[in-house]
């Protein structure tokens, strides 16, 4: 029951719902953010934002957003369209 709870802890902090993730809107531009798998964040691709999950909980929070590097967005969208491709 142990490692089954310990499992389930450690997976909560790296799955956001599917349909949560549809819901969801950036708390700043109200445009729709996208699921960043490593580090496990909300990303805000309209203002270059991204937004911790802490335990598969996702910190909408304002001031818990980080501005992304435009270095980081490229490498955000070359892998988006590295994915779209291998399709």
């Amino acid at each position: 029951m142990v490692r089954l709870s310990k499992w389930l802890l450690k997976e909560a902090g790296t799955v956001v719902d599917k349909t949560l993730s549809d819901i969801l809107v950036c708390p700043l531009s109200k445009q729709a953010l996208r699921v960043c798998e490593e580090p496990p964040s909300l990303i805000s691709d309209s203002i270059g934002v991204s937004f911790p999950i802490k335990d598969g909980i996702p910190c909408l929070v304002p001031t818990d957003g980080k501005i992304l590097d435009t270095d980081d967005t490229m490498k955000h969208d070359n892998a988006a369209d590295d994915s779209a491709n291998n399709k």
